[in-house]
């Protein structure tokens, strides 16, 4: 596996916090900490695919790398792979990681976590999942669910659904999908070539179009919680997890 490219997709239209990729954490606006924290897991070359021209402009002057895309993408992936085919042409990288643009308190080591899986030949697409341990994290339906095959060490599973229900059933643990993605480049080609499948649709999760078109999705699983910015009230949240320096606390 060659070194992967981390991309950032960001846009500036938010329903419920406009303008988030550069709402202000201890003057530092958040696209900014969110490439700090991937350029800290020294996993591979990190550049922010911007729908705005203000939001590369906030990278570059930061000293990371950005690309601008067209803004009107139905979704994060569709974004990464127009960056991803601008940036590298030449298809260098085999590995392409899409990162959400609200995790300005995100730990580095889980871009290392999302990789892991595709260590495995196997494995189209990997991602991220944690435990829930709260009946209101359960039955949330903002809270996908994904139900895996486990491997016998209990670290990752196959995917075999995602969904916004409490499954699966019975005793046991109920994982959390956490939404960072990392792809075989020639996966994410498919993918975003295939269109809205009826699942996908139906749950309202486009992992579920790759699963219905056949491919490995592998989670690993992590032991942490992600603070996604999307309110006001979450954006105060991660400028008290961050000290005025911009570091975790």
């Amino acid at each position: 596996m060659s070194e992967p490219l981390i991309l950032i997709p960001a846009r500036m239209a938010s329903t419920r916090l406009p303008g988030k990729p550069l709402a202000d954490i201890h003057g530092v606006p958040m696209i900014v900490h969110v490439w700090r924290r991937a350029m800290e897991a020294r996993a591979g070359r990190v550049a922010v695919a911007a729908a705005e021209q203000e939001i590369a402009a906030a990278v570059t002057r930061a000293g990371g790398e950005s690309i601008l895309t067209k803004p009107d993408h139905p979704s994060g992936s569709d974004r990464v792979f127009e960056a991803a085919m601008k940036l590298d042409p030449a298809a260098r990288h085999d590995v392409i990681v899409n990162l959400q643009g609200d995790l300005p308190t995100l730990d580095p080591a889980l871009i290392l976590e999302v990789l892991a899986p595709l260590s495995d030949p196997a494995v189209d697409i990997s991602t991220l999942v944690t435990m829930s341990r709260s009946d209101s994290e359960r039955t949330n339906p903002n809270v996908p669910k994904a139900i895996l095959a486990m491997a016998a060490d209990g670290r990752q599973g196959r995917a075999l659904y995602f969904t916004r229900a409490l499954a699966p059933w019975g005793d046991g643990p109920i994982f959390g999908h956490i939404g960072m993605y990392a792809y075989r480049r020639k996966a994410l080609e498919r993918f975003v070539g295939m269109p809205p499948s009826p699942l996908e649709k139906r749950e309202k999760l486009e992992q579920l179009r790759a699963l219905e078109a056949g491919m490995n999705i592998t989670a690993r699983v992590v032991d942490i919680k992600l603070l996604e910015v999307d309110t006001p009230e979450d954006l105060e949240r991660a400028r008290a997890m961050l000290d005025p320096k911009g570091r975790r606390t």
